[in-house]
């Protein structure tokens, strides 16, 4: 007799289903579907991340293998590989979007008050990109070099939480300062960039918009102080100024005074900071440009632990897809975490998750952090092989 529901089904439970059908509405992405739905899709796609499926091979015949429990995991169509290639080329990768900014909506105000290394109240976020690496005769349209192609994955990550807030995906050759264009500046909040994203016109909209930046100064960088703020040698501040750029240039795009912070961090490595902020003091400015790596470690640990690098389909509409759907399975799974209080960390959620599917153990019992039971090794009526 079958009690409980499935693990994946537990899983699935925490997905806002009715955003989803708008979000399928709006696209219009079951026109003359008759039985694979949108959500079969979803569903097929967040199994092959949740269990590290390698191809659309490999998905069908798991699914398949598990035939009689298809329907308590939430399927109502059976999984052909074809068919979900099909759908991956064809129904539009806008749904997958949408929804994964629904969840990343959620998942933000469950770790609002999450804290992230620096005692500040602000909301802060790090800009970056990553790069994934394709193959340019697989995916022509994707250019990137003269021999091989890529798509970028631009990411504005709240660090309370580490969860993504904005996510643009481009070829290789889209440079990141274009993602400005994108970005609605957010009065209050921190933006903490590397120097590949100096672009004084975008900083100072920044700026003017009432936001903060903390951005590494590039070496050819001409600026000419106005006075300096008090500066601790001994706790590696080696200056501390206001300022104005004085390129030709950078002038007309950035006309307003700036402060510039030059540190000497553990390792002896002199670094410069940028930022519109005068009232932190300078020791907080450099801690809050250490917390950018937050973002590498996030693209490091999708890389890992999610199946972005190796896609199941060619097309750009399939690459997109699978994107999306990855970081709103990881957004999905920060909210589980959250809603569940639990103590382990996204890699043993995933780890422990992947090999427990098709069980119905409940969740929250699957999950929790509990000795192992030592039963066996107190029973003196169990024979024991190795001395």
């Amino acid at each position: 007799m079958n009690t409980g529901k499935l693990v994946f089904a537990q899983v699935m439970a925490h997905l806002p289903l009715t955003t989803f059908r708008r979000c399928v509405a709006r696209y219009d992405g079951e026109h003359k579907v008759k039985h694979f739905t949108c959500l079969d899709q979803y569903l097929c796609m967040a199994f092959a991340q949740l269990t590290y499926r390698e191809s659309l091979r490999d998905i069908e015949a798991c699914l398949r293998s598990q035939a009689a429990k298809l329907y308590h995991m939430g399927f109502r169509s059976t999984v052909a590989r074809n068919t979900l290639a099909n759908a991956n080329a064809v129904r539009d990768w806008r749904i997958h979007a949408d929804f994964a900014q629904s969840l990343i909506s959620i998942a933000r105000k469950l770790y609002a008050e999450e804290p992230f290394g620096v005692d500040l109240s602000n909301t802060v976020y790090a800009l970056d990109a990553t790069t994934i690496d394709l193959c340019l005769s697989v995916f022509p349209w994707a250019p990137f070099r003269s021999t091989k192609a890529a798509v970028k994955m631009h990411t504005l990550l709240d660090l309370r939480g580490n969860i993504p807030s904005f996510i643009h995906i481009s070829d290789g050759k889209w440079h990141e300062v274009n993602v400005f264009d994108m970005l609605v500046p957010e009065a209050g909040a921190f933006y903490i960039m590397d120097r590949g994203y100096i672009d004084f016109e975008q900083l100072h909209r920044l700026h003017q918009a009432g936001s903060f930046y903390v951005i590494r100064a590039k070496s050819n960088l001409r600026f000419q102080r106005r006075y300096s703020l008090e500066s601790d040698r001994a706790a590696g501040i080696i200056c501390d100024q206001i300022g104005t750029l004085t390129g030709f240039y950078s002038t007309q795009d950035y006309p307003t005074p700036l402060r510039r912070v030059r540190i000497k961090d553990d390792e002896g490595k002199t670094l410069v900071f940028l930022t519109n902020n005068i009232d932190l003091p300078a020791r907080t400015i450099a801690e809050l440009y250490r917390c950018r790596w937050q973002v590498e470690l996030f693209f490091k640990w999708i890389k890992q632990h999610l199946r972005i690098k190796s896609f199941f389909g060619t097309s750009e509409n399939a690459v997109k897809s699978q994107i999306w759907i990855a970081v709103s399975v990881y957004v999905l799974v920060a909210i589980l975490k959250k809603r569940l209080k639990l103590s382990a960390s996204l890699y043993e959620i995933l780890q422990i998750l992947s090999l427990t599917m098709f069980e119905r153990t409940p969740l929250d019992q699957l999950l929790a952090r509990t000795p192992p039971s030592s039963d066996l090794l107190e029973n003196p009526n169990q024979l024991i092989l190795f001395d």
